[in-house]
């Protein structure tokens, strides 16, 4: 149990409500019991506090409030409420430090391998010839680097990920479990006999600061380097295929895929599952929303959706009126009903008023 008090004094919060109030954990909106902490970012996420289990909360210092307002709650008052959520959440569940081990007796090292003193490689690993891993990396066990592979400082190395031969890792990057860097692109010479594996003449190379995400596969280059710009974060399940560059601070959710040497410039947002043809460009600064199908170049600063990809507002226009079909294909039958009856009409008139003239009279 932490009283506010003290939670205030560890954030350098102020305390409107009871100070003295004890907290046993720290929970998100939806999930805090009474005895929780939660936060709330803006004055949408302070009405549902005012409503929901937990007693206490921290919200932003611009956030008017009295205590009135609050009846038996509390809250802390901070700059920035998530960040300082994310400190009080490891008070309560603090985050595994895990001891140096060095290199284990139980991982393969080869005899070339040049390792940093201060490199952790646990049981299992196997570094190959040639292979360079800076000071402070950490190799998790079964991980998998082959020949003449290169990992910068302060890489971690989640188990079962392989690094092909020439794989080049900058610093402070992360890579999770079973992610795949170098494996051969998806690339072939076909003729009458078969289909003839291209050229797997290159590698890849990850810049500083990024983070592979779980089962995500990066193709090597053909010839040259498949290239992840600095900073970009990649999630679980992606797919960039051979000779692609990707810029830097770029974010790219699940299950993303992206064929043979295309390219993105800096701080490219993809969201989930999109699609993105190969020798294709997307500009600086895009965004691409859900399922979007990049099936031309895109340019930059601006907000895509659809398959295939056009302008947000343009794809939603499209949208409102493919729901409409309905209601159209309706109106449309009913007016081809009241054309066919007035067509019907017409003609019975017609031959209505050819029975009724008088008979011609030949002229004397």
């Amino acid at each position: 149990m932490k009283r506010l008090n003290e939670l205030a004094n560890h954030v350098s919060g102020k305390i409107l409500g009871n100070a003295e109030r004890q907290v046993s954990g720290a929970a998100s909106l939806d999930l805090a019991t009474r005895c929780d902490i939660t936060f709330a970012t803006n004055e949408k996420h302070f009405e549902k506090f005012l409503t929901c289990s937990a007693m206490a909360a921290i919200v932003p210092d611009s956030l008017e409030c009295d205590e009135l307002v609050l009846g038996e709650k509390s809250i802390i008052c901070v700059n920035d409420p998530e960040s300082v959520f994310t400190q009080i959440v490891q008070l309560f569940r603090p985050p595994v430090q895990r001891k140096r081990i060095g290199v284990s007796p139980h991982a393969f090292v080869s005899s070339t391998a040049e390792i940093s003193e201060d490199v952790d490689i646990h049981p299992g690993a196997h570094i190959a010839d040639g292979v360079k891993i800076g000071c402070g990396s950490v190799i998790f066990p079964n991980v998998t680097v082959l020949e003449n592979a290169v990992i910068g400082s302060n890489v971690k190395i989640y188990p079962n990920a392989v690094l092909y031969e020439n794989t080049v890792v900058g610093d402070r990057t992360i890579i999770h479990s079973g992610a795949i860097l170098g494996a051969f692109g998806f690339g072939y010479r076909s003729n009458e006999h078969g289909h003839a594996l291209s050229a797997q003449l290159g590698n890849v190379e990850i810049g500083s600061d990024v983070e592979i995400g779980a089962n995500t596969t990066i193709d090597r280059g053909s010839y040259e380097s498949t290239q992840i710009g600095h900073g970009s974060k990649i999630d679980n399940q992606v797919m960039i295929a051979h000779n692609c560059q990707i810029g830097e601070l770029n974010l790219i959710c699940s299950q993303v895929g992206i064929a043979g040497s295309s390219s993105t410039g800096d701080r490219v947002v993809m969201a989930g599952q999109v699609g993105m043809g190969d020798h294709l460009s997307v500009g600086t600064g895009a965004v691409l929303c859900a399922q979007s199908g990049v099936m031309h170049h895109l340019e930059g600063g601006q907000v895509y959706a659809g398959a295939p990809a056009v302008p947000v507002r343009e794809s939603m226009q499209s949208h409102a009126l493919i729901a409409k079909l309905p209601e159209l294909r309706k109106k449309i039958k009913m007016m081809e009903k009241a054309i066919d009856q007035m067509k019907s009409n017409s003609s019975d008139a017609s031959f209505d008023s050819l029975e009724s003239k008088p008979a011609r009279q030949d002229a004397a």
